[in-house]
């Protein structure tokens, strides 16, 4: 099934990979370590959160906990569904990556979940970082089928996963998490959580 709905696409874009060996090291450095940026974006989320209200305050602290939710949905499904990674069933296909162990699942990817949860996480606190991180979700998507590591399926269906799974769950955690914000801001940890 795979080989018939995308694995064209895939070896499209692995071909590509083949003919362009200047731009194969860079990639492979932003598919492993492009997963900062999205710590960094949340990160300044909070930082920013500091100046605003308990409201914004409480959906910068649960931006991680919301991306690490939509994580745990795709380690689920990954599992579920126990696809094989295209080095494994596609062996005469040009990849830049090492191939993972058996038993590490293609699909859904772990990394383009990850950026599009931080999208979600960031939307109802700040849709400038949200953008930013949506372009940043959107290469580290195309770096994991460009390296190899998942197919084009794999990372369209995370995108969605990431993003559907953390936006709820901010917009709970801003409900649930503003009285707590608001309580904590009156004590020690002010300075963390308000500026002045």
């Amino acid at each position: 099934m795979v080989l018939a709905f995308d694995g064209s696409w895939f070896t499209s874009v692995t071909d590509f990979a083949r003919h362009t060996p200047w731009l194969n090291g860079a990639a492979e450095v932003w598919t492993d370590y492009g997963l900062g940026v999205f710590a960094t974006l949340m990160a300044a989320g909070w930082w920013s959160a500091r100046r605003s209200g308990a409201r914004a305050m409480a959906v910068a602290l649960a931006a991680p906990v919301c991306v690490l939710v939509a994580f745990a949905v795709t380690e689920v499904v990954k599992s579920g569904v126990g696809e094989l990674r295209p080095c494994r069933s596609m062996p005469h296909a040009f990849i830049v990556e090492t191939c993972p162990p058996a038993g590490d699942y293609a699909f859904p990817s772990g990394h383009a979940t990850v950026g599009a949860a931080t999208v979600g996480a960031l939307f109802l606190l700040d849709r400038r970082l949200s953008a930013v991180a949506a372009a940043f979700a959107v290469v580290e998507a195309a770096s994991r089928v460009y390296v190899g590591a998942h197919y084009p399926h794999d990372v369209a269906v995370s995108l969605v996963i990431g993003f559907v799974v953390a936006l709820p769950a901010s917009a709970a955690a801003r409900r649930l998490g503003t009285p707590l914000v608001t309580g904590l801001r009156s004590g020690r940890l002010r300075p963390l959580l308000a500026t002045g």
